[in-house]
């Protein structure tokens, strides 16, 4: 069963730029987020990442940002194990971050 999280408002991003083919990405992700496509990697489904950041840990060339451990994702997950409405507490002066492109 494929995980998803809220529509377009993950964190994640990955530069292919700066990808060299290695992997780590494919095997550490927890929901197969990423492929690798002509020895790049390659986001399969932005909406699977719960922005654990083993990723962005195990890149070798910092290819891949992502705020681990805040967020929208992280907001569901806590209001899955709380029993409560999912809130990300990003909201600042009336404008949702959620929304923006945040990278560390």
């Amino acid at each position: 069963m494929d995980h998803k999280y809220l529509k377009n408002v993950t964190t994640l991003n990955l530069s292919v730029e700066k990808c060299i083919g290695c992997g780590r990405c494919v095997e550490v992700c927890p929901h197969r987020v990423f492929i690798l496509n002509e020895r790049k990697a390659q986001i399969k489904d932005k909406d699977m990442c719960m922005e654990c950041g083993a990723c962005m840990v195990n890149c070798p060339v910092n290819a891949i940002t992502v705020r681990a451990g805040v967020g929208c994702a992280a907001a569901v997950i806590m209001g899955w194990l709380t029993g409560r409405e999912p809130s990300c507490d990003c909201s600042m002066d009336g404008k949702n971050c959620c929304n923006e492109d945040v990278i560390l």
